[in-house]
């Protein structure tokens, strides 16, 4: 794959295509969802967490001075904050906003889009970078990915 190519092929991407998807979803047919207001307070709820954990691994990657974007090599092995309890707290964020979106937007039949971005997301990138942390921290991962799930 190109490089240009490689920057495009990212998991910013394809959580805005599916937020795309989603959105032009609810422009096409509208009405989809129930109309209650308990929904659209729950999709805010999910945006507002899932950007707070994205914030917050990303906090733990800073003070780990490694890198967060995909593909490339890590020099840490994050394990403690966040990663205790989710080995992919990015991308569960990333998850969270989507849901929170649909939701928000009451557009319910494109929640069917977060079973598919989780898949992308895990074929695409996480299989790659837990073989990469695997290769690079040996039994450490394996001990650290024995205990915490990959999403929740």
């Amino acid at each position: 794959m190109s490089r240009h190519l490689r920057w495009i092929d990212m998991p910013p991407v394809w959580l805005a295509l599916m937020v795309a998807l989603a959105y032009g979803l609810d422009r096409i047919a509208p009405g989809l969802g129930f109309g209650f207001e308990v929904t659209r307070g729950l999709g805010n709820l999910l945006i507002v967490l899932g950007l707070c954990l994205l914030g917050v691994a990303i906090w733990e990657f800073m003070r780990a001075r490694t890198t967060v974007i995909p593909g490339q090599q890590p020099t840490a092995l994050l394990t403690r904050g966040i990663y205790r309890w989710t080995r992919n707290p990015i991308y569960l964020g990333d998850a969270m906003i989507l849901t929170g979106l649909i939701l928000r937007w009451d557009v319910l039949p494109a929640l069917l889009l977060v079973p598919v971005f989780t898949t992308i997301i895990t074929k695409r990138f996480i299989l790659w970078e837990e073989a990469a942390l695997r290769a690079k921290f040996g039994p450490a991962f394996d001990d650290w990915a024995g205990q915490v799930r990959r999403w929740i």
